[in-house]
Order: C-alpha cells, then structure tokens, then sequence
C-alpha cells in the first residue's frame, strides 16, 4: 500500500526527494480515472494534485487514511477545503512558487493584444498585408486594471510598471490605504471604475460564488470598446458565452482565456471560432521554472506533515 500518490505531472527530482523515504505511486493519468484512484486510496497518507483531480466525494471517501493534499499550484476550488478541515486533512497549496509565470503570462497577453497583430497570421501567410488595419497599440501610457490584489496580481503590477502602463486596482478585501497599493504606485478603485477606466483588465481572484460569473453581460458592457481582458485566475469567474458575443459584436477588443468553466473544453462550445479571442490549456502558471518550484514546495509540505504525524 502505498504511501502517498501522485495523480498530475511533477518534477521528477521533487519526486526522487519523497521517494528515498517514502512508497510512492506517480500516475499522471489518475486525473481521468476516478474510480482507479479511489482504489489506491485505501491506506494512502499523502496525496498529491494538480488542478483536474477533484478531492472531494468518493475520493474522500476511499482516503480513509488521508492525513495531507498538496496542491501543486494555489487554486483550491478542486478541493473540498471544509471537508478536509473537519477530518484533520491538512491542505498545502504552493502559494507563491508560480507568481512570476502566471504574471509573466499576464503581462505578455496583455502586449499581445493590444498590439492585435499576432492575429494576423494567416492573412499574412496567404499573401495579405493589412498594415493599416493592425496598427496597435502600445504599452506605455495603457491603465491596466487588476481585478483582486494578491500576490500574482501585485508581480504583474510590477512588470507593467517598468512598461510604464498605468495601474488601476479593485480588491474588496484591502482598504484604500493598504500599503500595497501605494508599494506597487496601483490606484484603488471600484470594480464598476476599473472596467470604465482600464485598456486591459486582467483578473486575479479565486472562483467562489461572489466572484462566478463576475465579469458577465453587465461588466463587459461597462468595459471600454477597444480594451482587452486576460483571465489566467479561474474558469468561472468570466462567463464564457457573454465574452464571446461582446468580442463578436466587438464591443470589446480582444480576450486571452488560460482557464474554463470546465476543463478540457468540450468540443463544440461557445468559445469556437470566436474573432480576436487566444485560448492556452491552463498553462499560465506552468512553465519549466515554476514546475521546479512548484514540486519543491509541495514535496516539502507534503513530508513535514507526514513527519510531524508520524
């Protein structure tokens, strides 16, 4: 019976670290196979998940045993935290070992559409040269609007500060004066002021039911008619088929969505064959860096609570 187990990819030296004490099973493909997955949990102390592997039901359930979760990544709404909290489970997320990719993400979206012309390879492969018709624009003198003030958000208000983009913030837990604000020279403001005032709006807030379907309808209608909106936070929290009707109408200028209301996208949807819309596989904050971080992190976590139970 094994020990702990693995159900979504992780650096491998990570790994090694918790196998020199520790039985371990590392199956990348456990994230699609619930029912085999509840079948190792008998008797598992330590389990180990990414965002797809959902710890809650059955899988809670079959872990009888069950004394940690790392979560290899920040987000937990995969997670069934009040369930875990009241068996004495501890959950260890990797806060802080992704910031800079997932900012970096950001920030990158953000330059890439507002410039617009990275749609245009096709036209240009065909022959086209619509010089004219993709004159973007730049960086520098933008407003970028950071719905939620955390930790990620604060790294992009960085980044977009050296780019000399203007910085508007809306967080409902931080007072106006909170010193973050003025460390990171972001204007507090409302969220209905941010989505007025911003060229592109970037979210940084966890999926709860106060923030499903925060930007809707409604709060895209109050964004600007050329801004852009980068979601690398949660599926959920941008309703999918409201942006995709604002970016047909175009009534806003373009989107760059890493996370969805379900993950894969089933096929089909209403994010298909949408103009001035970029799509990546949840990737914001995966990169060959942060992986390292990411599994370092949550090894440690992971074995000082089994440790300290022992």
């Amino acid at each position: 019976m094994p020990d702990i187990v693995v159900t979504e990819f992780m650096d491998e030296a990570a790994l090694d670290v918790l196998r020199a004490d520790y039985d371990l099973v590392y199956d990348p493909t456990l994230v699609d196979k619930p029912e085999a997955l509840a079948a190792l949990l008998p008797g598992v102390r330590g389990l180990i998940v990414r965002n797809r592997t959902q710890v809650r039901g059955a899988v809670l359930e079959a872990g009888t045993q069950l004394q940690v979760v790392g979560r290899l990544g920040v987000g937990l709404d995969n997670i069934d935290v009040d369930a875990c909290r009241a068996r004495g489970i501890e959950v260890c997320p990797a806060t802080g070992a992704n910031d800079v990719s997932v900012a970096e993400y950001v920030v990158c979206g953000v330059m890439m559409m507002l410039r617009g012309a990275y749609f245009a390879t096709a036209e240009v492969a065909a022959g086209a040269w619509p010089r004219t018709r993709l004159m973007g624009r730049e960086a520098m003198g933008a407003t970028l609007g950071l719905v939620g003030f955390g930790s990620i958000a604060r790294e992009t208000a960085r980044r977009a500060r050296a780019l000399g983009m203007e910085i508007v913030a809306y967080d409902p837990f931080l007072p106006d004066d909170h010193p973050a604000f003025a460390a990171h020279e972001a204007r507090p403001v409302s969220l209905d002021a941010l989505l007025a005032q911003s060229d592109a709006v970037s979210l940084h807030v966890p999926l709860t039911d106060a923030t499903r379907n925060l930007i809707d309808a409604g709060a895209l209608a109050g964004m600007k008619s050329d801004a852009v909106l980068v979601n690398a936070a949660r599926g959920g929290v941008v309703d999918e088929a409201a942006l995709a009707e604002a970016l047909k109408a175009g009534r806003i200028g373009g989107a760059m969505l890493d996370v969805f209301d379900r993950e894969p996208l089933p096929g089909g949807g209403p994010l298909m064959d949408v103009p001035n819309l970029v799509l990546t596989p949840h990737i914001a904050g995966v990169t060959v860096e942060s992986n390292v971080r990411v599994s370092g992190v949550t090894a440690e976590a992971v074995a000082r609570v089994l440790k300290e139970r022992a």
